[in-house]
């Protein structure tokens, strides 16, 4: 029984890091949109 604990906590860490490292990605996809609506508008500013 004491195994199942272990392999229950193990599979608890793994998808905590992974919902983490998902919410990372989505911040960083949010910034780099950002960035790029700033980009294409001063691009066309220039036009």
């Amino acid at each position: 029984m004491g195994n199942l604990v272990y392999l229950f906590a193990a599979y608890t860490v793994i998808w905590v890091v992974l919902f983490a490292y998902v919410i990372n990605l989505s911040f960083k996809n949010r910034a780099l949109r950002k960035k790029l609506e700033a980009l294409e508008s001063t691009k066309k500013g220039k036009e």
